[in-house]
């Protein structure tokens, strides 16, 4: 369905009182980064008459009748929702409907809202693909929610059918193929599904489950039945290891699945009892699984909020893997799929929880902007004539070490960093922190140690020839080999094997000068000297008969390597003594280094635009004066996308960077580093070798 974009309605409801909730609307338009908040000189309010609604349970027209009068009570409030669906409309815009409800009011989630009516004509809202819902909730997870590509989804589908169902619990046996094979087919190529069920081979078991999530699924797809226990205690009936039923206790699905290093990001309960009917006495679904899920730090979470039958679901799922295949809209595929139902009895019971913004689930890994202006021809030219420099980011071993911002973490945590919360991930903030209360050499020795155990942890049982001494840079060569013998296209084996004469390094590392080595050529490295302690180390750019070329590269490292700890610039204030310096010190940066800068095609890889790296090589190095002569080349950065929970709006970021690196002409490839290496190999190998030109010391012919 072609629209002319998406606006977000975010309506949240806090309480006031015993009786009474605090109505607030923020609306943002299509066309508009602005939030508007829809607003009135008095606090619009409203109360809900929980008894009234459930002795309406059996009539869904008058419930949702009744449910829409009480929360659009107020004049402002209907004004306000009008406003929002007739501006939506006039541009032809798709309206996401987040209904936050505050913690503090559990009883407001055992209201069916998936049943709420249009105010102005009485019909069903959130049955058509105009207007897409979601329950929003907030998490005490603050990690990032970090999309993948769609062609690297995976799920893990789950179907628990143990043998004593029937006799024990009268519950209907589920008919384990059928649903297995519904799945497959509503999940299509796009997602690699494993199936995890009753089948005599397997046992659909927690212990199971949990195991099979530590190979990073990005879908967990659990069928069962299940019930909330008259304590209000969520039971999935899971198998033990003899394939009879084990009563899953659910708060200890979602504390394992919590505990996870990697957790999934779509969660579907097609549990046929996962909640009870609502009772303003239990909490309702606060109670059962899908919120809990979600306060948990998924990011979204499919749950039942009745006894929905075997049917419906039958209908249901197919149609909504279906649709959230085609672009991975997971509030949009939920209106499709809940509209194919709508005649059910039970249409509403499906009910969806995010913590995501945007609804996204995945992406498609593009250049920004109209796709004709993709620049791979360009890059590749650029590349086969010796006019392009690329220039690593430190995200180019986040796959390996993890992200900097869990290393904060985890120092911040041993050393009891005292400052505010949001600084506890910032490396820097962390690094200056332990400089002043330690010393400068505490935060660099720390940092490599927690890299090198980082890599034991998640590469040291493949590294069976590695010593137990082994130093960090021994340990990061045994890891990149392996990981070049297990890809063809990993990032730094295709970078090793293209003709860069120069490359550009804002990592710390030595895995390039190690696949560089493994491709059979020698590379020569040089360090920015920003401080006087590293004058004394020999340059190999002093040599004369040096000059960098594809068999004798040149790894010019900004920021330092991690054998030179000296050589780190780490803490806040070795950022600002760079930036000085850097700046009123042009002959920090040699000439044929600051020449590549001005003269040629540059290629980012691995950073993101809050990096601290990012903003003072920027800024600072690719220096103004080089503009004019570098518009003549494809500049490109492989940027990864911003992400929930990093960002409050992760796609207003992205049209931030894009406006951000507009006027320095850098084209924006949206992916991730593997995406873009992947697709680079791909397309240098399309290309096929370049003809070599015949030797001649004559500039022109």
């Amino acid at each position: 369905m072609a629209t002319s974009g998406f606006a977000d309605l975010e309506i949240g409801l806090y309480r006031r009182d015993a009786e009474s909730f605090t109505v607030e609307l923020r609306y943002t338009r299509p066309d508009d980064a602005a939030d508007i908040r829809l607003s009135t000189d008095r606090p619009a309010l409203a109360s809900f008459d929980l008894p009234a609604l459930i002795a309406l349970h059996m009539d869904h027209e008058a419930y949702g009748k009744a449910l829409s009068g009480m929360l659009f009570a107020q004049p402002e409030v209907l004004a306000a929702f009008a406003e929002a669906r007739a501006t939506t409309a006039a541009q032809d815009g798709v309206l996401r409907i987040r209904l936050f409800l505050d913690p503090s009011a559990p009883e407001l989630q055992s209201i069916r809202w998936e049943l709420l009516r249009d105010p102005k004509d009485g019909a069903p809202l959130f049955t058509g693909e105009r207007v897409l819902f979601s329950r929003f909730l907030s998490s005490n997870d603050w990690g990032p929610v970090r999309l993948r590509p769609q062609s690297d989804l995976r799920a893990l589908v789950v179907v628990a059918n143990p043998a004593n169902l029937e006799s024990k619990f009268r519950l209907h046996p589920v008919d384990v193929a059928a649903e297995v094979a519904r799945a497959r087919a509503g999940m299509g190529e796009a997602i690699s599904v494993t199936a995890l069920a009753s089948d005599g081979a397997t046992r659909a078991s927690l212990d199971a489950i949990i195991t099979a999530l530590r190979d990073n699924y990005d879908l967990l797809y659990i069928v069962a039945h299940g019930v909330l226990t008259p304590k209000g205690k969520p039971m999935l009936f899971l198998e033990d290891g003899n394939g009879q039923t084990a009563p899953t206790d659910g708060i200890d699905l979602v504390t394992r699945i919590n505990e996870l290093r990697e957790r999934p990001r779509l969660i579907v309960l097609a549990s046929c009892e996962s909640a009870a009917e609502p009772n303003p006495n239990d909490g309702g679904p606060l109670t059962a699984l899908g919120p809990r899920l979600a306060r948990a730090g998924i990011p979204a979470v499919l749950a039942m909020q009745g006894k929905i039958s075997m049917q419906t679901v039958e209908r249901f799922m197919p149609v909504f893997f279906r649709e959230l295949r085609k672009d991975g809209m997971i509030d949009r595929a939920m209106a499709v799929a809940r509209g194919t139902v709508r005649d059910a009895a039970d249409h509403w019971m499906p009910v969806l929880y995010m913590r995501l913004r945007n609804g996204q689930i995945w992406y498609v890994p593009s250049f920004s902007g109209d796709s004709n202006l993709e620049k791979w021809p360009a890059l590749i030219g650029n590349i086969r004539d010796g006019l392009c420099t690329p220039i690593l980011g430190p995200q180019m071993n986040e796959s390996l070490v993890g992200p900097p911002r869990h290393a904060a973490e985890v120092l911040a945590e041993k050393y009891r960093f005292p400052m505010a919360p949001d600084q506890r991930d910032q490396l820097p903030q962390v690094a200056e922190f332990l400089t002043v209360n330690q010393d400068a050499q505490l935060p660099r020795r720390e940092l490599n140690t927690y890299m090198r155990n980082e890599l034991l942890l998640r590469f040291g049982d493949q590294l069976a020839d590695l010593k137990p001494d082994a130093s960090l840079e021994d340990t990061f060569a045994a890891v990149g080999k392996l990981r070049r013998n297990q890809n063809p296209a990993d990032p730094y084996k295709v970078l090793a094997d293209l003709p860069f004469r120069i490359y550009i390094s804002a990592g710390t590392d030595n895995l390039l000068v190690e696949a560089l080595r493994a491709a059979g050529k020698d590379p020569k490295v040089e360090i920015c000297r920003w401080n006087e302690r590293l004058m004394r180390f020999p340059s190999v750019l002093d040599n004369p008969n040096y000059t960098p070329s594809p068999e004798q590269p040149l790894i010019f490292y900004l920021f330092g390597v991690t054998k030179v700890p000296d050589s780190l610039v780490l803490t806040e204030d070795d950022y600002f003594d760079y930036l000085i310096g850097v700046t009123r010190n042009k002959k920090w940066i040699p000439p044929v280094v600051s020449d590549a800068l001005a003269d040629s095609g540059l290629l980012f890889l691995g950073f993101r635009l809050e990096d601290w790296s990012f903003r003072v090589l920027f800024r600072s190095i690719i220096s103004p004066e080089g503009r004019q002569r570098r518009s003549r080349y494809a500049n490109i950065a492989g940027q990864i996308l911003p992400e929930e929970g990093l960002f409050l709006d992760p796609e207003r970021a992205r049209r931030y960077m894009e406006s951000y690196l507009r006027g320095s002409e850098i084209s924006l490839f949206w992916g991730s580093i593997e995406d873009f290496m992947q697709e680079l190999h791909r397309k240098w190998s399309e290309a096929g070798p370049a003809p070599v030109a015949a030797a001649d010391e004559n500039p022109f012919f």
